[in-house]
């Protein structure tokens, strides 16, 4: 059972939240946009909620709530290091279910994978979570083939209707805030996307035995002179937690600095480089390549589950109109019409 409250309650609750909480949402930004006089949807701070945009799908992730795009790690002098410090507040974060089930795999990257990462931990403990009910998918989600249209857990649910807000608050002590202000009880179901259309069938019809022949496929080879190894498509993804270190050194004290991490991408120039000169995957239909078995295979084949959430924010973004899902959708026409040894294919877009 939850309940219905006006916006302007709801502000008052979202005011006392506050002063706890940072409060993270999808928000537009007029004329934002990479393309001039074009709005853009990304997560930032809200104050109100009239600033969550409910009907449009974020451009980019919440990613950079949890990991921000460049991170202090800590300063160094020539006698001492001292670690940075913690944000000041813990944080809300407004979510699709998509999304949320991208916490799950940030957290097996940071959490799961060897000793913890301690700055991500400090950050991560503070997040609570506000589901946003999806009723109807984007045009390129495919979250219901990967499994990821229901999330496991939140602290509540929020969903715009009849000029105020449905919601289902499953944490006591924010319930007892809504409990100060008019509300009208109500029956409240989360909505949930049911079905999607950019994938044509469940990821899982691409047997994990495909990996070693899938790397083979002449597939990849389109990819040499279609992508552009921008990297748009890492860092607008909410799984991809790739980054490299950066020691930047104080100009008074060329003996002093701090250390950062910063934002990586295994699509960009650079990114196999190892020392002595060596480089792996140099061509674009490698890095292609190595991307898409890693979100469909790989990472399943350790974890027991996709890293992909399908929530096509790759692409909305690729300049090149490169399409995950449609390469998803070739490989399981390849391994429908030859399942013992695939013997390749094209993408058709």
């Amino acid at each position: 059972m939850g309940f219905y409250i006006s916006p302007a309650g709801l502000n008052r609750v979202l005011a006392r939240l506050r002063e706890e909480y940072d409060l993270f949402a999808p928000r537009r930004f007029e004329r934002g946009h990479a393309f001039s006089g074009m709005d853009q949807v990304r997560y930032a701070p809200v104050t109100g909620i009239e600033e969550v945009v409910f009907d449009q799908k974020s451009a980019y992730s919440f990613k950079e709530c949890l990991l921000p795009i460049t991170q202090n790690l800590f300063f160094f002098t020539e006698e001492q290091v001292k670690v940075s410090n913690p944000p000041s507040k813990r944080r809300i974060l407004f979510l699709r279910s998509c999304d949320i089930h991208s916490i799950k795999r940030l957290d097996a990257h940071y959490l799961g994978n060897g000793r913890e990462d301690y700055y991500y931990r400090r950050i991560r403990q503070g997040i609570r979570i506000v589901l946003m009910g999806c009723r109807t998918p984007f045009e390129s989600c495919f979250c219901t083939a990967m499994g990821t249209n229901r999330p496991d857990a939140y602290d509540m649910y929020i969903e715009a209707a009849d000029d105020g807000y449905l919601i289902d608050c499953k944490t006591p002590e924010w319930d007892r805030l809504f409990d100060e202000y008019p509300r009208e009880t109500r029956e409240v179901c989360p909505a949930f996307v049911n079905e999607t259309t950019a994938l044509t069938e469940t990821v899982d019809a691409i047997p994990e035995h495909l990996g070693p022949e899938a790397a083979a496929l002449p597939l990849w080879d389109e990819y040499d002179s279609r992508c552009i190894n921008c990297g748009r498509c890492n860092f607008v993804c909410p799984t991809c937690g790739c980054y490299t270190m950066q020691d930047i050194f104080f100009s008074d004290n060329g003996k002093a600095g701090e250390r950062r991490r910063v934002w990586a991408s295994c699509m960009v120039d650079g990114f196999t480089d190892v020392a002595g000169g060596g480089s792996y995957r140099q061509k674009n239909g490698q890095r292609m390549r190595f991307k898409v078995l890693h979100k469909i295979l790989d990472f399943k084949k350790r974890f027991g589950y996709h890293l992909c959430v399908g929530c096509g924010r790759c692409d909305d973004i690729c300049p090149e109109y490169i399409s995950f899902s449609h390469i998803i959708n070739t490989l399981n026409r390849i391994t429908a019409a030859s399942p013992g040894t695939p013997k390749g294919g094209t993408i058709n877009q």
